[in-house]
C-alpha cells in the first residue's frame, strides 16, 4: 500500500510544482499553440509542451518507488526488469517523437512507422502481447502470427485514441486518470506491485496536470503527453487482459478481462472508431483533423467545455461499473450490452440537447 501512495503523491507533487515554471519557459520560448484554426476552442496562446512534465513525473515516481523489495525471488526481479527495460526504452522514444511533433510537426506516415517500430519492440522484446481472446466472440488461444498482429493493432489503436480525444480542456488527462485509477486498483487487488506502481505513478501525474489543464487550460499536454499516456495505458491494458486470475476469488475472476478493459477505455475507443468510419465514408484521410469528435458535437449542442468534459467523465465511470456488474455473463454478450449502453449514454443526451436547441421552450409573455 505504501508503494501505491508514495508513487501517486510523488508524481502529483512533481507536476504541481514543476508545471508553473514550465508554462513560463514555454511562453518565453514561444512554444505555444496559436488560436488560428477554426477547430481550436481556445482564444489565447497556450503552451503545448505539458507532456514533458507528465513524462518526467511519472517515470521519476515509478523509478523512485519501484517495488523491488516486494518481488519474491531474484529470478522474478530479473524477469520483471528485463521486460521493463524495453518498456522504458519505448516510452522514452515515443516521448521524443511527440516532442518533435509538438515543436516542428511530424508527417502522419512517419508517426505511423514510429508506432509500428515501438509496437514491435513491445510485442517481440518486452513480451507485451495478447495470447488469447479469453472467450470473446468464442475465441480463446491465438496462434503466434495472430497474437503479434492483434497486439500491435491494440497498441496503435489505444495510443492514437488518446491522441485524438485531446481536443477539449482536461479531457485526455481526466480520462487518462480514470483509466490509471481503474487499472491501478485492479492490479493492487491481484497483488501486482510493479504494475500498480506504474498505474498510480502516471495517475498522480495526470491528476496534478489536470489542475492546470482543466478548463480554462493554462497548458496543453501536446503529442508528447498524449502519446506517453497512450503507450503506458496500452501496456497496462494488455498486461491486465493477460493476467492469470485463476487463483483469485471467484467473484473477481468472473469479470471478463477484455470486457473490463474495453469498458475502461470505451470513450477513446468508441470515439476513434466512430471518427475513422465517418472519415472513410466521406472519403477523407483517417488522419485528417476535423471537428466531428463526440466532444465537438456535444459542444456544438450548447454545452460548455467544462460540461462536456464532466459528462464524458461520468459516462466513463458508469461504463466501468456496468462491466463489473455484468460479471459472469458470456463475454460476447457483455460486450454487446456494453456497446449499447455506451451509445445510449453518449448519444441520447446529444439528441435531447439538439432537440431542445431546435425547439426551444416558448418564453412566458
Amino acid at each position: 500500500m505504501d508503494t501505491v501512495i508514495f508513487s501517486f503523491v510523488t508524481s502529483f507533487i512533481v507536476v504541481l510544482f514543476a508545471t508553473p515554471p514550465l508554462i513560463t519557459v514555454a511562453k518565453m520560448k514561444n512554444l505555444v499553440d496559436e488560436p488560428n484554426d477554426e477547430r481550436k476552442l481556445h482564444k489565447s496562446r497556450i503552451p503545448t509542451i505539458g507532456g514533458i512534465i507528465i513524462f518526467a513525473a511519472a517515470l521519476f515516481a515509478f523509478a523512485l518507488w519501484f517495488p523491488a523489495g516486494k518481488i519474491d525471488t531474484y529470478k522474478e526481479l530479473l524477469e520483471s526488469t528485463n521486460d521493463l527495460k524495453y518498456i522504458v526504452a519505448t516510452i522514452i522514444l515515443l516521448f521524443f517523437i511527440g516532442i518533435k511533433d509538438d515543436i516542428i510537426g511530424t508527417a502522419p506516415m512517419k508517426k505511423l512507422i514510429a508506432h509500428i517500430i515501438v509496437g514491435l519492440v513491445l510485442v517481440l522484446m518486452a513480451n507485451v502481447r495478447l495470447t488469447s481472446m479469453y472467450g470473446l466472440f468464442g475465441v480463446y488461444e491465438l496462434p503466434d502470427w495472430a497474437s503479434i498482429i492483434l497486439s500491435l493493432f491494440t497498441y496503435i489503436v489505444i495510443v492514437n485514441a488518446f491522441n485524438l480525444i485531446d481536443g477539449v480542456d482536461g479531457l485526455a488527462a481526466g480520462v487518462g486518470f480514470i483509466v490509471c485509477l481503474s487499472f491501478g486498483i485492479w492490479f493492487f487487488l491481484v497483488g501486482d506491485q510493479v504494475l500498480t506502481a506504474l498505474s498510480f505513478s502516471l495517475g498522480g501525474a495526470l491528476l496534478g496536470f489536470l489542475i492546470f489543464n482543466f478548463y480554462p487550460a493554462k497548458i496543453f499536454m501536446g503529442d508528447s503527453g498524449s502519446l506517453t499516456i497512450g503507450l503506458i495505458v496500452s501496456i497496462l491494458a494488455i498486461k491486465l487482459i493477460e493476467y492469470d486470475t485463476s487463483t483469485l476469488q471467484t467473484s473477481f475472476a468472473m469479470i471478463s478481462k477484455p470486457v473490463f478493459v474495453i469498458a475502461v477505455l470505451m470513450y477513446p475507443l468508441f470515439d476513434t472508431l466512430r471518427i475513422f468510419i465517418y472519415r472513410a465514408i466521406n472519403g477523407n484521410s483517417p488522419f485528417a483533423a476535423d471537428k466531428n469528435h463526440i466532444h465537438h458535437r456535444l459542444i456544438d449542442t450548447g454545452l460548455t467545455q467544462r460540461q462536456t468534459t464532466l459528462l464524458i467523465y461520468i459516462v466513463n465511470v458508469c461504463l466501468i461499473f456496468v462491466a463489473i456488474f455484468m460479471a459472469g455473463l458470456d463475454p460476447s454478450v457483455a460486450l454487446i450490452l456494453l456497446a449499447v449502453v455506451a451509445a445510449a449514454l453518449v448519444f441520447v443526451p446529444l439528441l435531447l440537447r439538439k432537440r431542445s436547441v431546435k425547439f426551444p421552450k416558448p418564453q412566458a409573455s
